[in-house]
């Protein structure tokens, strides 16, 4: 027996979805419909999960709804060249630094930003997120970077 078959028949016996069997992810909305997070998000068993490495927003982009523009189209690339796409995106880990001008992360930008990406009439699903303000990132200037985990 090859070790291709050997595998799949453990799979099978184990009971373990591929891929391309599994069911789509459940997102377990919030009660707030205005805001563009589901409350969580329940990958199935056999999905492929696609954790995309945080990518910073430009800082000559210019304020933090800008730079999360730019992240989140930076992003939706790497999504793509995987087969990917926001529609498949569970979860989103956002990491805001304080707008120098007002000394406080910029909350409500990278909100209005996130609204464009997720949880519209073309792409109604909305990811589980966490946004946390930190004191810096690798990238001088950058007042967020973003990271994802999608599932399919």
């Amino acid at each position: 027996m090859t070790r291709t078959a050997l595998f799949a028949s453990l799979a099978a016996t184990l009971g373990l979805a591929s891929a391309a069997h599994a069911a789509p992810p459940t997102f377990v909305p919030l009660p707030v419909a205005s805001v563009p997070i589901a409350a969580g998000a329940i990958v199935p068993a056999g999905s492929a999960i696609f954790f995309v490495s945080g990518i910073p927003g430009d800082a000559k982009a210019g304020n933090t709804e800008a730079q999360t523009l730019d992240s989140l189209t930076k992003l939706g690339k790497v999504l793509k060249s995987q087969g990917f796409d926001y529609k498949d995106v569970v979860n989103a880990k956002v990491y805001l630094v304080a707008d120098p001008a007002t000394g406080k992360m910029d909350f409500l930008g990278m909100n209005t930003a996130f609204k464009t990406f997720f949880g519209t009439a073309a792409q109604p699903i909305k990811p589980s997120r966490v946004t946390v303000q930190v004191a810096g990132l690798a990238s001088p200037g950058s007042l967020v970077e973003i990271e994802l985990t999608a599932a399919k």
